[in-house]
């Protein structure tokens, strides 16, 4: 095999991989050019394009306040979501990764533990802990339950990232005079940024498409998130498939975007953490 074939690669590798992204994004094509369709043209051809093109059902989506309102909660609980998750996983992650005490293998253990606790698991203890709290019908309560369950994946990426930062670099930061806080705000996370990214898109991502808890904590509909909003909008309209499809699609698009924007960030992050 030439050297020039070696750096393009496998076709057939290539051509399964286009295959597979298609058929994954399939569905999602199929919302967003349903949205502008009319229901009468779903019906007579449900796998066809638009045919004419119709904008009045995003359009009116747009319009009204409640697609807005359900995305502002989105985004407080996903930005929430993030900022606790990025904050706490990278002190601990820190800790575990850069000092020896007793317990630290059992504490990464403990946190490694957790990625075999989903949340379906766990749903009933936790919402009569929310409960206890007086934080149901709160989007605190949807807020602090996700930064837990994100922790151990966040963790088990951040560790081996921090782990990697060359031990003399630290020493040398503390003979100029910082500390071992300083050393970590401003020479530890920068060369971290790119797990810390990572983690980060994850937890909004994930925060973001979350629909199991927001359906158990909330009840009041001011407080809906989207993927709630979906839901009560579909049941709402289940009539008129096509404001229904540009509803979805609004939904997720915000999500979508901010991934591919980080695409390679998050690809750098997670190669980092298996060199580390």
């Amino acid at each position: 095999m030439s050297a020039i074939s070696r750096r393009r690669g496998n076709p057939v590798a290539y051509l399964i991989s286009f295959a597979l992204v298609g058929f994954c994004f399939l569905p999602a094509l199929y919302i967003i050019l349903g949205g502008f369709r009319t229901n009468s043209q779903i019906i007579q051809k449900p796998s066809g394009l638009p045919d004419p093109w119709v904008a009045s059902n995003y359009i009116d989506v747009l319009a009204g306040s409640l697609f807005w309102r359900e995305a502002a909660n989105s985004l407080i609980c996903a930005f929430g979501t993030t900022l606790g998750v990025v904050v706490l996983g990278l002190m601990a992650s820190y800790a575990i990764a850069r000092y020896n005490f007793k317990s630290k293998q059992a504490m990464y253990a403990f946190f490694s533990a957790g990625l075999m606790f989903p949340i379906t698991v766990a749903i009933t203890p936790l919402y009569i802990m929310i409960r206890d709290l007086g934080l149901v019908n709160s989007l605190a309560g949807v807020i602090l339950p996700q930064i837990a369950f994100a922790l151990p994946m966040t963790i088990i990426i951040l560790t081996p990232v921090l782990k990697a930062i060359p031990k003399e670099l630290e020493e040398a930061a503390l003979v100029d005079g910082a500390s071992r806080l300083g050393f970590f705000a401003r020479m530890a996370v920068p060369l971290a940024m790119p797990g810390v990214i990572t983690v980060g898109v994850l937890a909004f991502v994930g925060s973001w498409n979350g629909y199991l808890l927001p359906l158990f904590i909330l009840s009041n509909e001011a407080l809906y998130t989207l993927p709630l909003g979906v839901q009560s909008f579909a049941s709402q309209y289940s009539v008129d498939t096509a404001r229904v499809l540009a509803f979805v699609a609004l939904s997720m698009i915000p999500a979508l975007i901010f991934f591919s924007v980080l695409e390679r960030r998050i690809v750098g992050g997670l190669t980092g953490a298996v060199k580390g």
